[in-house]
């Protein structure tokens, strides 16, 4: 937020609200959109298959995968996953 507060910005919508009315506003408008038809609840299978399209992408930067590993709790166990993967 303080990009606002160093340009003197007025905050308005969702910017303007405290975290428990941001809240409320975004379960009423997700009950909303479920009670007129319009919003899509996934099924494990489709939930499953979207985490798998993810994380065959995110695991195709090596880089990034190398960076977690070195952050991960247990380095003592694996120093990267670079190492983990040869």
């Amino acid at each position: 937020m303080s990009d606002h507060d160093e340009a003197n910005v007025s905050l308005r919508g969702f910017a303007a609200m405290d975290e428990r009315r941001r809240r409320e506003v975004a379960s009423l408008g997700g009950r909303t959109a479920h009670a007129r038809g319009r919003a899509h609840r996934f099924t494990p299978e489709e939930a499953r298959k979207a985490g798998q399209k993810g994380g065959s992408q995110i695991s195709r930067n090596r880089k990034h995968m190398a960076e977690l590993g070195r952050h991960s709790p247990r380095e003592e166990v694996v120093e990267t996953v670079e190492e983990a993967w040869t």
